[in-house]
């Protein structure tokens, strides 16, 4: 553990552990890297060391990277308007959103989704992205974009490489890393790895959120709320994931939230992001995507500060910082973005650590998961001190 304190890392297990023994969690990774190596990695729980897990929107910056290479190659311009190279998508007013839109959230269709039934149908997928209507202009707000915004890079992808976005993202990011732990559409037979989702726990009384954070609901800048990403507040939580982690939805990789990984895969994608040993992406875009904020939008109730490049959020240093991937824990320069159900993975270019967290249980309480999410990133950026 060179490069870590081990009496840090034996509290930040004893705090991993305190979710499982009391049930509200049946298992989960984590995993803590450094000058490009895993130096700790462990599985605690109802699942064997070799467990995967879905990494729900941690799956966001993976799916960019791919992205910002396309772009560092000139095959796509962060500028120019979707319809330049699909002149259909511009239907109902979408004709001035451009890519880095779609990298932002700010592309004005944040609860658009596409019909399970037909979304292994590219023709049927297409069809249904240019009828989206947007709720409001691209450019003048911030919404979370929980699947619509990487649905449309997808098509994106396939339209300059000719290839799909599983097959573009394997080849030109994960295979040249080494990351074969990591992916984005695991056919139906290799799913055996794969942690069945468990909900555990009772829904977050108003009581308590009010308590917690002084307001009657948590907004899913907070939460990495499901329901939100879904656009139907109706469905429990626990019941929206096991939906998504159907085993053919897994096999079709849903762009923005179907990645399986372990957490030590994960945690030496963020190592690569740091240091690109490989000469993966541009140098330049590299640099912009990890450093430059583009988005500066407040969302309710409490003006969170959406801090987002094109395509990570940086933690920075406001008030609301502790919302945000590092929770305020770790350096202003920390990069990374959560997942639903409480997933974490974020990197700190200060200190050189990246860490992933990562859980198949999806405990209802809200309040819960974002204290421990909090709780953990400061044992986490603890371990480096």
């Amino acid at each position: 553990m060179t490069g870590l304190t081990a009496r840090r890392v034996a509290e930040f297990k004893a705090r991993a552990q305190r979710d499982i023994d009391e049930g509200n969690l049946p298992a989960c990774q984590y995993a803590l890297a450094r000058h490009g190596e895993v130096l700790v990695q462990e599985t605690l729980g109802e699942a064997s060391s070799n467990a995967r897990f879905s990494i729900w929107s941690t799956s966001k910056p993976v799916f960019s990277s791919l992205v910002w290479q396309l772009m560092g190659e000139g095959k796509l311009d962060p500028l120019a308007p979707v319809v330049d190279l699909w002149p259909e998508f511009g239907a109902h007013g979408k004709d001035g959103v451009t890519l880095e839109h779609l990298l932002l959230f700010t592309a004005g269709f944040p609860e658009a989704v596409l019909d399970h039934d037909t979304i292994f149908d590219r023709a049927a997928r297409v069809r249904q992205m240019e009828q989206w209507v947007p709720a409001f202009g691209p450019g003048t707000a911030y919404g979370y974009h929980g699947f619509s915004a990487h649905y449309v890079m997808a098509e994106l992808v396939e339209r300059v490489t000719g290839t799909d976005h599983r097959t573009a993202l394997r080849e030109r990011i994960l295979d040249p890393l080494g990351l074969d732990r990591l992916e984005l559409g695991v056919p139906e037979d290799r799913q055996g790895d794969l942690q069945p989702i468990v909900g555990a726990g009772e829904p977050s009384t108003a009581d308590e959120v009010k308590a917690f954070l002084g307001v009657d609901s948590l907004p899913s800048e907070v939460t990495e709320g499901i329901n939100a990403a879904a656009g139907n507040a109706s469905v429990r939580p626990d019941v929206q994931l096991i939906e998504w982690q159907r085993p053919d939805l897994v096999a079709f990789g849903i762009p923005g939230a179907s990645g399986v990984s372990d957490a030590a895969g994960l945690a030496l994608f963020y190592q690569h992001l740091l240091h690109d040993p490989k000469r993966v992406w541009d140098p330049e875009i590299r640099h912009d995507v990890t450093t430059n904020v583009r988005n500066t939008f407040t969302v309710a109730p409490f003006d969170i500060i959406a801090n987002r490049t094109r395509g990570l959020e940086l933690q920075g240093d406001d008030p609301t910082s502790l919302h945000r991937a590092g929770s305020g824990s770790a350096t202003p320069q920390t990069f990374g973005h959560n997942g639903a159900a409480g997933q974490v993975s974020w990197a700190d270019p200060v200190s050189g650590l990246s860490f992933v967290y990562l859980t198949n249980g999806c405990d209802r309480n809200d309040v819960r998961v974002v204290r421990r999410c909090r709780e953990l990133n400061a044992a986490a950026v603890a371990c480096a001190a």
